[in-house]
């Protein structure tokens, strides 16, 4: 069985108002949905003292700032390796206008 990526959110108070609140909601909906439950580990931190680049996430311990719900699909398709294509999630706008 492979290791699974292991995504922390911030969930300092800055970071939660800036937007990892609904990041979070996405990710649960992008895990469950694609079925990568064995291929992702979900986890909150505290403050990391990143604040004024928030919302901000680690992902196997490289830092993610200022993103916004519709580029999380994006980015785990590319860490997981999959075809962005096949990857799938409910009511997800991109901020940016994309899909």
């Amino acid at each position: 069985m492979e290791t699974p990526i292991h995504i922390a959110l911030c969930m300092g108070s800055s970071c939660f108002a800036r937007g990892n609140n609904r990041v979070l909601d996405v990710l649960e909906r992008v895990i469950e949905e694609n079925g990568w439950k064995h291929k992702v580990h979900l986890s909150g931190l505290r403050c990391q003292n990143h604040c004024a680049d928030g919302p901000n996430l680690t992902i196997d311990g490289e830092l993610y700032q200022g993103l916004d719900s519709g580029a999380i699909l994006d980015l785990l398709s590319d860490k997981l390796g999959v075809d962005k294509g096949s990857a799938t999630v409910s009511s997800v706008r991109r901020q940016d206008g994309g899909e």
